[in-house]
């Protein structure tokens, strides 16, 4: 090499995964309706909450999350990759390629979810940009922390001030909570829960403010499995299937927006793009206009039920949103279906 005779050819970037590998989700029996919603939030990047009792499958459900993903785009690789790198997480030279995910404790400290240190090093919220960020126990955190959430959940930046310097970094993340009921985790179960039903689940889930719930587009409340069900073979389709769909509906969105810059997924729209994008058929904009009025929806969540009903028209490959898509997503919106 030196002498010019034999050259050697660059070293390969090495690769490093971050998140849950090798997990179906055709393996979580039941719970039909909520790997619906993680179809629908894996499609176009929604933040979800699932609800219920302990040991029914939420973080279950999270954890094949990555399984239905599209790989990493070579920017968001890149993009990804200096953030991990920042935090000391790859190897000089490394690559991530699989979408990060990352899943911190409900007793993580404020520095360390937002990120900071001397050197202002990135935090949880933005290891996993260009992936899942899965908060378990989503009450238990602490109320300063939750509330230091909705920025970077409405922007997808996060901004860490030190005397000496402030840094941004970005952090599209999809988020996804998850929480009990109530302290004892037994609000609907008559036999198991505790002597302060119905006070103890409004108390517990008041922990978590009106404008934070309000940034979630899907809310799906995961009941137990019947165990009838578990003895079952496993049924549904699988990640694969489930991964091909999702891949299907990123591709019409990457077609829908082109070069715009900062639009990849239908979560990212606002606006008149969103407008544009997501405005129903007539009797869609009815259906839309009446739970407006009757639920009291705030603009924003008005907004966030558009994204979500064009995801779900995306995965049927219908170039406009109707009603079945606009009543699917506010079912998963408001706390009772919605009949078309």
């Amino acid at each position: 090499h030196y002498t010019g005779q034999t050259p050697l050819s660059p070293a390969e970037p090495g690769e490093v995964s971050f998140g849950p590998q090798g997990r179906d989700l055709r393996e979580v029996k039941g719970q039909e309706r909520a790997k619906r919603a993680l179809e629908i939030a894996a499609a176009g990047r929604h933040h979800l909450m699932f609800v219920g009792t302990p040991g029914s499958g939420k973080s279950m459900l999270a954890a094949r999350l990555p399984s239905i993903l599209p790989p990493l785009t070579a920017a968001e690789a890149l993009d990804t990759s200096m953030i991990h790198s920042l935090a000391g997480l790859l190897d000089e030279g490394g690559i991530s390629r699989a979408r990060p995910f990352r899943e911190p404790h409900h007793t993580a400290s404020m520095a360390a979810i937002i990120g900071g240190g001397r050197q202002a090093k990135p935090g949880k919220v933005s290891l996993p940009h260009n992936g899942v960020l899965f908060m378990d126990e989503f009450p238990e955190f602490p109320r300063t922390v939750l509330e230091t959430l909705r920025q970077p959940i409405e922007t997808g930046e996060v901004m860490i001030a030190r005397a000496n310097a402030h840094v941004k970094y970005p952090c599209k993340f999809m988020l996804v909570a998850a929480a009990n009921p109530c302290k004892c985790g037994y609000l609907s179960d008559p036999a198991r829960a505790c002597a302060r039903v119905p006070q103890c689940g409004e108390d517990y889930m008041g922990r978590i403010s009106g404008p934070l719930m309000d940034r979630f587009d899907l809310r799906v409340d995961v009941p137990p499995v019947a165990f009838s069900d578990l003895d079952l073979p496993p049924s549904g389709a699988s990640s694969a299937e489930v991964a091909a769909r999702v891949a299907a509906a990123r591709d019409i969105q990457l077609s829908r927006f082109g070069d715009a810059p900062g639009l990849r997924v239908n979560a990212d729209a606002e606006g008149d793009m969103l407008e544009q994008i997501a405005t129903p058929d007539s009797d869609g904009r009815a259906l839309l206009t009446k739970v407006a009025e009757r639920f009291h929806l705030s603009a924003r969540g008005y907004h966030r039920v558009l994204r979500v009903a064009r995801t779900i028209a995306d995965l049927d490959g219908a170039a406009t949103v109707g009603k079945p898509h606009v009543a699917e997503a506010v079912s998963f919106r408001l706390a009772t279906p919605v009949v078309a």
